[in-house]
């Protein structure tokens, strides 16, 4: 082999290894993230866990990356460990689904119609189909196959390079005494071990091993430790992903290495043994890609078959390794954990999860904002140190929310998403400024209450009343801005404007009466600017719900003018904002000046 070939291999493994990571990436996004969100809520049943993890892994091509995804999911509590066993498992099955593509490579006959199974065949056909959906076609959905048949094409040609740059080692005498050493189980364990450790794929790790088959050197008897040094060598990825992680992110990686390694080490005890009296004869056959498919499924499947019922072994030998301390107990007990463990980096590889993620932290970023604010308008009414550090408290977990929502955002903003995921990333990337500041405004009003309190100071009947009726209007526009944002509801976001047009007229209306009073002497200059400063914040607070119903609005229009969508819907031909003022304007209609003495 001469360095021509080395070129030609090392060209053809890099070729077929972009090739697994495009197929992959086009099937995950033909997928559109549901098979990992599904994986995330239906993994109670072992069985079923199993088939999940296999089917995901069979779809994105890495049975690594649905690992790193389940440490992911225990790290951040989504999963409890004992689930993430049968998920790992399942894992080790998908990924051979590579192994069976690959074998196609190895059909060789006369007839027509069975040469034309051969990948070499069809794949410059699939090539130049998968490049017109790329680059002539713009919906994603369209792209995605495109990406899929451009994988599977580069995939076999950079099988079809590896297998003729190493055909001619068949007549390098000493890589034959290579091969026949790897015969021994230890050594030819130990070789797939270290190389699948380096390369962090067992679906390449195998694909070049059928690669070797087209040398004819290779037999069964060395083809077969290897592959089940291969799997025990994919741990690496997951204990790697698992450096920084809670406790049971770390036991979930070691129960893949444990599983890995256990399963691995008795079937290599029980097939020798077997051999050694019945004398497998197809050991010494030569080496084929199909043969090298079935003895990878064959072996995960037996594996899983007898170490699936053991599994509450598994997880008792992970917390044996990685011991259950107090804090850990204290923080199983009461529930309370990291509120930013959705946000795990161990989810950017599955971008639409970790948007969906995202998405449940702003919820709940939502409804710290929400709490703070109504806690702090009640206050205004009768002023209470514990709830004022509440409202503290709350601000100082949204000022949090927002520092570690927006540097995940950058960072998924980085992957290739979906474009309703990346409609719904720039909606996130807004609100949480709104989120953020409707808090702020939250502490505006604690700290107008606490001046009131400490100045012993209170507005008239007429100013409470007043006060009152402006506050529910606010609490209307929050509650229905949120919800519309939790659910993504455009109908119930178009309530939003005509109720905040609405508080800007009551604010204007409130400031004008309470400016009558200052000049009747009902009212002092101090306690007209607590009133200004409280109308102000809740005015800002009606702002920022009218921003937070514009974003959901225009969420999934590539163009769109905010101020001009504002002029149109506040224009007096819109039936439905009139009528829809109309009727707020009736539910928070103020007192009659009149009626006050």
């Amino acid at each position: 082999m001469d360095i021509f070939g080395v070129l030609s291999l090392i060209g053809g493994l890099a070729i077929f290894l972009y090739g697994m990571d495009l197929l992959g990436e086009g099937l995950t996004g033909a997928s559109g993230g549901k098979l990992e969100k599904i994986l995330e809520k239906l993994t109670s049943n072992p069985l079923k866990a199993v088939l999940l993890g296999a089917g995901v892994t069979a779809v994105i091509q890495s049975s690594s990356a649905t690992t790193v995804m389940v440490v992911g999911f225990v790290n951040s509590g989504i999963m409890k460990l004992s689930q993430a066993v049968g998920v790992i498992m399942g894992a080790n099955i998908g990924t051979t689904i590579t192994s069976w593509i690959l074998s196609l490579t190895g059909i060789e006959s006369s007839n027509i119609f069975i040469s034309l199974l051969k990948p070499t065949s069809f794949s410059p056909v699939l090539a130049a189909v998968g490049i017109v959906f790329l680059m002539f076609l713009k919906k994603d959905s369209l792209k995605n196959p495109g990406k899929i048949m451009i994988g599977f094409a580069l995939l076999m040609y950079g099988m079809d390079a590896m297998s003729s740059s190493v055909a001619p080692l068949a007549e390098v005498p000493q890589f034959a005494s290579i091969l026949t050493a790897f015969s021994n189980p230890v050594l030819g364990m130990l070789a797939g071990m270290l190389f699948t450790a380096i390369i962090q794929s067992s679906s390449a790790s195998v694909g070049i091993l059928q690669a070797l088959c087209s040398t004819g050197i290779l037999s069964y008897a060395t083809a077969l430790p290897i592959i089940m040094g291969q799997n025990i060598g994919t741990c690496v990825t997951a204990l790697l992903s698992s450096i920084g992680a809670t406790k049971n992110g770390k036991r979930a990686a070691i129960i893949h290495l444990y599983f890995n390694v256990i399963g691995t080490v008795t079937f290599m005890i029980v097939f020798y043994a077997l051999n050694a009296v019945i004398h497998f004869s197809f050991l010494n056959l030569t080496a084929q890609e199909f043969g090298i498919a079935v003895i990878h499924t064959a072996f995960n499947i037996i594996t899983t078959a007898y170490l699936l019922p053991l599994r509450k072994v598994l997880e008792k030998l992970a917390y044996a390794t990685i011991k259950l301390d107090d804090d850990e107990k204290r923080i199983m007990d009461n529930r309370s954990g990291n509120e930013f463990a959705l946000l795990d980096d161990r989810f950017l590889e599955a971008p639409s999860l970790a948007v969906e993620h995202c998405k449940q932290v702003i919820n709940k970023m939502a409804d710290i904002s929400r709490e703070s604010l109504f806690i702090s308008m009640s206050l205004i009414g009768g002023y209470d140190e514990e709830q004022a550090l509440r409202v503290g408290e709350l601000e100082t977990r949204a000022d949090k929310y927002e520092d570690a929502l927006g540097t995940y955002i950058m960072k998924i903003s980085t992957k290739n998403l979906k474009k309703e995921d990346s409609e719904m990333l720039n909606v996130m990337l807004h609100c949480i400024g709104d989120f953020e500041r409707i808090s702020d405004h939250a502490c505006n009003l604690c700290d107008s209450a606490r001046e009131l309190q400490q100045k012993n100071m209170q507005f008239s009947p007429k100013a409470e009343t007043e006060l009152d009726i402006l506050s529910s209007a606010v609490r209307e526009a929050v509650d229905i801005s949120f919800d519309a944002f939790k659910s993504n509801n455009k109908n119930e976001a178009d309530k939003v404007e005509p109720l905040e047009e609405l508080i800007d007229t009551l604010s204007v209306e409130l400031k004008a009466r309470h400016i009558r009073r200052l000049r009747e002497g009902k009212c002092t200059i101090e306690l007209g600017f607590a009133h200004s400063d409280i109308l102000n914040n809740l005015e800002r607070v009606a702002d920022h719900c009218s921003n937070i119903a514009v974003d959901v609005i225009q969420s999934d229009q590539l163009e769109f003018d905010a101020h001009e969508y504002l002029d149109r819907i506040k224009n007096k031909d819109n039936q439905q904002f009139a009528r829809d003022y109309k009727a707020y304007k009736e539910k928070y209609r103020l007192p009659e000046t009149r009626s006050f003495q």
